[in-house]
């Protein structure tokens, strides 16, 4: 009886590690094949030349220093704007105070200063500026000029605050 109960003990055994066995199998060839479709899609992609070409010439398209009317425009009026974006952002940046909110944000700071933190500028008369106190954010529509002294003058068109969730 004995002989019978490890006999029965062991081919259970053996049965539920071929189970196992085959059924992990299974799963890891799912797996594998799963892989070798996301790396055949993923190199077709990467060969694609006109897929990162065409996306980056997107995100460029609104920017000062692919823009040649902006450019022409700087030119014309006898400034160099090969550092005129430097300018701008230490301009717009500057203004960052620790004591009191940027001027160029019309939302007031409810948990801090609000601070002017990422910009770009989008051509010779527009830039769009991120601005947070630390926990509101959003984001600010400046106009701007630039005087015959070389000064800026901005102007905030339009701004909107995120609202917290």
């Amino acid at each position: 009886m004995r002989n019978k109960i490890l006999m029965y003990l062991f081919i259970f055994t053996l049965l539920f590690t071929i189970f196992i066995y085959v059924n992990d199998k299974r799963i890891l060839d799912a797996k594998e094949e799963r892989i070798e479709s996301l790396e055949n899609q993923l190199a077709e992609l990467e060969n694609d030349p006109g897929t990162t070409a065409e996306s980056e010439l997107a995100e460029d398209y609104f920017n000062l220093q692919n823009n040649e009317d902006a450019i022409t425009y700087f030119e014309n009026k006898n400034i160099d704007p090969s550092d005129l974006i430097l300018k701008i952002e230490d301009a717009i940046i500057s203004k960052n105070s620790a004591e009191e909110d940027n001027p160029l944000v019309p939302q007031a700071g409810m948990e801090g200063n609000m601070r002017i933190n990422k910009i770009k500028i989008l051509n010779h008369k527009w830039v769009i500026a991120d601005f947070t106190d630390g926990t509101y954010w959003g984001e600010v529509f400046l106009s701007y000029e630039v005087t015959e002294g070389g000064e800026f003058k901005f102007y905030p068109e339009k701004s909107f605050l995120y609202p917290l969730y």
